[in-house]
């Protein structure tokens, strides 16, 4: 299985996901780190990625997601998967499933004021919001509203998706 944690930047996709994965002992995969050096300067100056910026990264980030299933290896990624299309890119079979780390504009940029060390240049967030399609009710996502701690969001997967450390 892959759980996809996805939501704006600066809602805690990284921190959710790294501690889910090190909780169920699975793989943790950053989708940042498939994005080209272009995309990166990118949203490091401010400039709003593209789809077409995005549509090469959804494809490495798509032939990860097999490479785990084929090898049948649990893994936890973190993305923004902002509009339907990407998520639809990236449901590559019903061993996908995503949350949503859902907030506002004012939860978001609290947080992205105290982040230190990441790219994303902070007025890139209208962006991210004008991007945000929230899944509908047939899309099959569990949605999470921020507001509490990143244990109690895993919590809350772990108990919504019935995840258990693999043992044996």
């Amino acid at each position: 299985m892959v759980v996809i944690i996805w939501g704006v930047s600066g809602a805690g996709k990284t921190t959710v996901g790294k501690l889910l994965a090190r909780e169920l002992d699975w793989k943790f995969i950053e989708a940042d780190d498939f994005h080209s050096p272009s995309n990166i300067e990118k949203m490091r100056r401010g400039v709003p990625l593209t789809d077409e910026d995005r549509q090469p990264w959804l494809e490495r980030l798509r032939a990860a997601i097999e490479r785990s299933l084929a090898a049948n290896e649990n893994a936890v990624v973190a993305c923004s998967a902002l509009k339907k299309k990407y998520r639809d890119e990236l449901r590559v079979n019903e061993q996908v499933k995503f949350v949503f780390l859902r907030g506002s504009r004012e939860q978001i940029a609290e947080r992205i004021r105290h982040r230190r060390g990441h790219f994303f240049d902070p007025n890139l967030l209208e962006s991210q919001f004008a991007d945000l399609e929230e899944p509908t009710a047939n899309e099959d996502v569990l949605i999470i509203d921020l507001g509490h701690s990143p244990a109690e969001i895993v919590e809350t997967i772990k108990r919504k998706l019935e995840l258990r450390k693999q043992t044996g």
